[in-house]
């Protein structure tokens, strides 16, 4: 195995001698997330006793005060330390194909033990059995092509028959998963959570897959602490947003893998195949997962071709058809689902508190290192643009073959392709984010349903210096034990 070159960190004017340091504003902008959260609970809390009208007990999180430890808790402190200690060494040195499942099972170790802190029942087996919860409509799957043709009329909430919240507030796809789970003999709760815990935690894998198939593996790894260590574990354990999270996530990966360097021939177009499926799936499991294709663009703008189109766009029609013609119509059911959520919650909910709230929602999930990290990629962006698209007889040339792997120098081409990926697709991310978040559809919750999103923002970490990556990554696991420890979240 060979060593990769230096810490990459994001070309940065900005650090001169009349401007702060790099560092510096790296810490400026964490303790402005920080701050952003805190005032947020502060302005939340008062506004909730004075008026009611967040509906969010503590916001801007859905989630009780309560100090409290449980069984999961010395192994959550024993994951954070391991990870804290020895993450980055390993990341660096594990062969990649080790490195992906390595990652995979850390996460799960880590999120496990997240969701153990609230005792297995409370913390895993009945989250997805309460009044609002996809189990609660199982039974009503028993002829599923019915079920199907008229579940848009079940949608409207306050009639007889409507469909649980989260079954109404999602396209078929996403309960359909859990009555697949009960026909193979895995139903009740603790099956489901067990299932939205291990496909949730792949993320993390499927983000390193991602990023080193537009070649980006230096990246990839410094990445990948802390995407085993993200705050936003806290709720992969347990709802089934875990689950969307994965779905899209491996869309995203094989989208990657289709169109990054290499991407040509008969596994390619099996990988765009795949990739189109999985981004059908994704579209009948959330309806908000439509902005999964800001990202998919990012994909595919790094790599600079369409080849993984017309496969990946089979795979997708496949889904939809197969749903449209078992009888639900997507277009049909969105419309009701935003009436009935302008009936309920979401129309008592205050847009002018939730437009920035949910946007601190994103600074908890995400951590603060993910925060200085984001810094870093938005100060890269110029760089990446001017350096990877210019236009140079010499650039052209270098396009034609791999690209080498300095091991002593990194040329300013070279950096700026492995930057690329990472700024590109979290630009994306942040840009998705934004569009969700003025939409107005996405009032409180926001740690749960934005999990396809969040899960990805850890990777921005990988900008930040390797001489401070323990304290970020220590401050990521503080984040994430302190929310488990001191509230009971509804997820």
């Amino acid at each position: 195995m060979t060593l990769h070159s230096p810490p990459l960190r994001s070309p940065s004017p900005e650090a001169g001698p009349a401007t702060a340091s790099p560092h510096r504003l790296d810490l400026i902008t964490a303790a402005g997330g920080a701050l952003l959260f805190a005032v947020a609970a502060v302005a939340g809390t008062a506004i909730e006793h004075t008026t009611g009208s967040l509906r969010a007990p503590w916001p801007p999180l859905l989630a009780r005060w309560m100090p409290h430890l449980g069984p999961g808790t010395p192994t959550a402190l024993l994951v954070a330390a391991l990870v804290v200690l020895y993450g980055p060494t390993v990341a660096a040195r594990l062969p990649w194909r080790h490195l992906t499942w390595t990652a995979w099972l850390s996460a799960m170790a880590w999120t496990w033990s997240l969701a153990l802190v609230d005792g297995w029942r409370t913390g895993v087996a009945d989250r997805l059995t309460t009044r609002y919860e996809y189990l609660r409509g199982i039974s009503r799957f028993a002829d599923i092509p019915a079920a199907l043709r008229e579940f848009s009329q079940h949608i409207p909430g306050g009639v007889p028959g409507s469909w649980q919240p989260h079954i109404a507030g999602h396209p078929p796809g996403a309960v359909l998963t859990f009555v697949g789970l009960d026909r193979i003999g895995l139903g009740g709760g603790g099956w489901a959570g067990a299932f939205c815990i291990v496909t949730g935690s792949s993320v993390a894998a499927a983000v390193l897959v991602a990023l080193r198939a537009l070649g980006a593996e230096h990246t990839a790894r410094a990445a990948a602490p802390f995407l085993v260590l993200a705050p936003a574990a806290v709720w992969v354990g347990t709802s089934a947003d875990g689950y969307f999270a994965a779905v899209a996530a491996w869309a995203l990966a094989l989208l990657a893998v289709a169109a990054g360097r290499g991407g040509r021939g008969g596994g390619a177009a099996v990988a765009a195949l795949g990739s189109g499926l999985l981004f059908g799936a994704t579209l009948y499991v959330s309806y908000g997962l439509t902005l999964m294709v800001l990202p998919a663009l990012a994909v595919l703008v790094c790599a600079r071709t369409a080849r993984p189109v017309p496969p990946a766009a089979l795979g997708l029609a496949a889904v939809a058809v197969t749903f449209t013609l078992l009888g639900f119509r997507w277009w049909e059911a969105y419309p009701l689902l935003v009436e009935r959520y302008y009936h309920g919650s979401g129309g008592l909910r205050s847009y002018g508190y939730w437009v920035w709230g949910n946007l601190a929602c994103v600074v908890l999930c995400s951590g603060l290192a993910a925060v200085a990290g984001a810094r870093r990629v938005l100060a890269a962006v110029p760089y990446v643009v001017r350096q990877r698209w210019r236009r140079s007889p010499a650039v052209g040339a270098a396009r034609s073959g791999p690209v080498p792997e300095p091991v002593d120098a990194v040329s300013p081409l070279s950096v700026a392709d492995r930057l690329a990926p990472l700024v590109l697709i979290t630009c994306a991310v942040l840009t998705a984010l934004l569009v969700a978040d003025l939409s107005g559809m996405s009032k409180a919750e926001t740690e749960r349903i934005w999990l396809p999103f969040t899960l990805w923002l850890p990777a921005a970490a990988a900008l930040l210096p390797s001489g401070g990556q323990r304290g970020w990554l220590a401050a990521q696991a503080a984040l994430a034990l302190l929310t488990n420890h001191l509230l009971l979240t509804y997820w």
